[in-house]
């Protein structure tokens, strides 16, 4: 009789990932199938990164954003819209000549249970805290809609707070088109000059 053949540590190790994964994909598949496919193209990763640029009150300035499906969101309706999911990810504001502001995003779908397109998305942009001393963070909110391959912006006049380093963003708008992080770097450097 032969002896049952045992895995060696890689093998193992290689079995707990794809495990992960599987369950990790089955949890989107039933909790946030848009993630698969956001803004009419595949995204495997389950996110989605997009550039732009940011029109305010006291300027124009690039701006970058990564989300991906979250667990929390608001449990409260949008223009008679009810919320289908959560997002939570980073983005980045270069402020001025090629200073970038960093700040952690979360937010809510409404009408988006299984696709973005016409989805409403309402998202916090807020200034990261890496020790809670009770500091003032700065903030931002946009709310729009996906139009195709693009999500369209604007900040319906809410109220916004000031960035620790004096940027205030007010009468916000923005069109996010997909892009990477190095699309952002390249318009920032060029926002510079």
């Amino acid at each position: 009789m032969r002896a049952p053949r045992r895995r060696g540590c890689i093998g193992q190790l290689f079995v707990l990932v794809v495990l992960c994964l599987g369950v990790v994909y089955a949890v989107a598949a039933i909790t946030s199938p848009w993630a698969f496919h956001i803004a009419g193209v595949p995204t495997p990763l389950l996110y989605w990164s997009a550039t732009g640029t940011l029109h305010t009150k006291a300027g124009k300035y690039p701006m970058y954003v990564l989300f991906y499906p979250a667990p929390h969101f608001s449990r409260l309706r949008l223009d008679g819209l009810r919320p289908t999911g959560g997002l939570q990810g980073s983005a980045s504001v270069c402020t001025s000549r090629g200073v970038i502001q960093y700040l952690k995003l979360s937010g809510t779908m409404y009408n988006g249970w299984s696709t973005t397109e016409d989805a409403l998305i309402s998202i916090r942009l807020l200034e990261p805290r890496y020790f809670d001393v009770g500091q003032h963070r700065g903030y931002f909110d946009l709310s729009g809609r996906w139009r195709g391959p693009q999500l369209v912006m604007d900040d319906r006049g809410a109220w916004a707070s000031t960035f620790q380093s004096g940027v205030r963003i007010e009468h916000a708008s923005v069109t996010l088109d997909r892009g990477s992080y190095s699309d952002f770097k390249a318009a920032c450097e060029s926002a510079g000059r």
